[in-house]
């Protein structure tokens, strides 16, 4: 497996290199070292930023893209690229929370968004591996087969093309399933690439190694003093990077962890798998695993399965360190496929919406010219495409029908039921328990080579991380975001915030929002603060 400290790839948000990194290259151009103006200035280069700007250029607009790292060198880089209007949450659900029409706008929605990843890779001569095939939604051995059928019911009830179906190709003693018709699969940085060449070569300018250091509705100022005046604002770094309060009351930040292993060519049939869910785990938010191949050489396939999902920060609650997730999914993975041997592991991050779809229009409580894009809700591959679409008509002023349903103002606390109160709040109950209420017992020699601890030193917190060369690396343990205090990440070798997501190098360095400011990183007083002495 190939992580980030020793390879040339290009800048990710994690420390492992996925499939997607390793087989593209990077695009990269120069930062942005001038003033400048233009229609639209939008802050993220992943699958969100750059649709909504290859619609908005379409649309005849001038268009900037800022990103601080390299194009989708975020979470879409970090996707296993799924392309599916069978959603990770069930249609009976989104049918109890908006009802039937607002469901069909739903389902009208994704594929729609896959219809345009179909088109927009012919005309514009993009070699990205999309495929069309169909999905598998199988019943977990915890699950019940009544829940198969409810489900059934609302995805026709809301137009999605599924049946009920009895043998699925190449798992193993699965029982019964769910065939999704038309769903797809692509290559998202070959896809990204393109749109990108597309841009560039009509007159778009993209910045990458460029980051918006203060965003309001008249543009941005980028860290190193920069300005892009801007008639609209468009945020899609994720998580909202420009909104401190508001949208992160309304979702909750998830790992999850994905590796790949190599099959024969050809001894696994194409499809799409997903499982409905261990429910002796969490009976609220049953975790699951997808699985999907992908080429990879002239002999090789990659099968690529996905899940083991935790909230970000919390993955002690279940006993299971990070480091050990992906072991649980080669074990799920070998029971039901004949694989060979890993050949990549990775983790992501993503964003669950308080009732179960994104968050794509204008920012809440901001002037009405500035957008963001939030909320993927494990379909980050549509959703980015659909903010693409939607955005570019809320700024043509064009009529859309999906403009309601993904309105980042709606507020569905109470239909959105007993799940997110239990995973919003009970979940930061958990994390207030963890706190390091004895850390200034734990001595800084006590922690372990390539380890992170939280320790207090005169009255004061810090992340302490010592590497394998024995050097301490101290950063303070407040996130920058609200003050919540930081929990080592022992996989991604990063510190992470429990509650709203942001991750921060062993430095201190952002790698996740919503923070947009790095910690304070200590090195030289590190001797004397610590009372080390040589």
């Amino acid at each position: 497996m190939k992580d980030q400290e020793n390879t040339k790839t290009s800048v990710t948000s994690g420390r492992h290199i996925s499939c997607w990194l390793d087989s593209s290259e990077p695009f990269i151009t120069a930062p942005l070292h001038e003033d400048i103006e233009t229609d639209v200035v939008v802050i993220g280069g992943g699958i969100a930023g750059i649709s909504v700007a290859y619609n908005l250029m379409q649309a005849g607009k001038k268009v900037v893209v800022v990103e601080d790292g390299n194009i989708g060198s975020g979470e879409t880089g970090r996707t296993t690229a799924h392309l599916v209007s069978a959603l990770d949450d069930r249609y009976y659900d989104l049918m109890r929370i908006f009802g039937e029409e607002q469901t069909k706008h739903v389902a009208e929605s994704h594929k729609a968004a896959i219809d345009f990843i179909e088109r927009t890779a012919k005309q514009e001569n993009i070699d990205c591996d999309f495929e069309r095939l169909d999905g598998y939604l199988f019943l977990h051995p915890t699950d019940k087969e009544e829940s198969l059928e409810k489900e059934l019911k609302a995805a026709q009830k809301a137009g999605v093309e599924v049946e009920s179906f009895s043998v699925m190709p190449g798992i193993k003693d699965a029982s019964r399933a769910l065939k999704f018709h038309n769903q797809a699969q692509f290559h998202p940085l070959k896809y990204l690439n393109g749109l990108c060449k597309a841009l560039v070569e009509r007159g778009a300018k993209i910045y990458t190694g460029t980051k918006a250091d203060k965003i309001d509705h008249k543009g941005i100022v980028t860290k190193e003093g920069f300005t892009v005046k801007a008639d609209f604002v468009v945020v899609a770094t994720n998580t909202p990077v420009n909104n401190k309060y508001v949208m992160h009351l309304k979702q909750y930040p998830y790992r999850t962890y994905v590796v790949g292993a190599k099959v024969k060519k050809g001894s696994i049939a194409k499809a799409l798998w997903w499982d409905t869910g261990d429910f002796s785990q969490n009976a609220d938010i049953a975790p699951y695993h997808y699985v999907r191949l992908q080429k990879l050489d002239n002999e090789y396939d990659l099968l690529i399965c996905g899940g083991e999902d935790h909230p970000v920060g919390l993955a002690e609650q279940d006993k299971i360190s990070e480091e050990d997730r992906y072991g649980l999914l080669e074990y799920w993975m070998r029971q039901r496929f004949d694989v060979e041997h890993i050949v990549y592991q990775w983790s992501g991050q993503v964003l669950e919406p308080m009732d179960s779809l994104g968050y794509i229009g204008r920012n809440p409580k901001d002037e009405p010219n500035v957008f963001i894009v939030t909320g993927d809700s494990g379909n980050g591959m549509t959703h980015g495409t659909i903010a693409g679409m939607l955005i570019t008509d809320l700024i043509m002023g064009k009529e859309n029908p999906w403009e309601k349903i993904y309105d980042p103002s709606r507020f569905k606390l109470f239909s959105s039921g007993k799940t997110y109160f239990k995973e919003l709040i009970g979940g930061m109950i958990n994390y207030l328990k963890q706190r390091p209420k004895d850390a200034k017992s734990v001595e800084l020699l006590s922690i372990p080579a390539g380890q992170g601890k939280i320790v207090e030193i005169d009255g004061k917190k810090f992340g302490v991380y010592r590497d394998k060369k024995d050097l301490f690396h101290m950063v303070g343990a407040e996130c920058t975001h609200m003050k919540c205090i930081i929990k080592w990440n022992g996989d991604e070798q990063s510190w992470d915030c429990p509650c709203h997501g942001s991750r921060f190098t062993k430095e201190g360095k952002v790698l996740n929002g919503p923070a947009n400011d790095d910690l304070a990183y200590y090195t030289n007083e590190m001797d004397e603060k610590a009372g080390i002495n040589d």
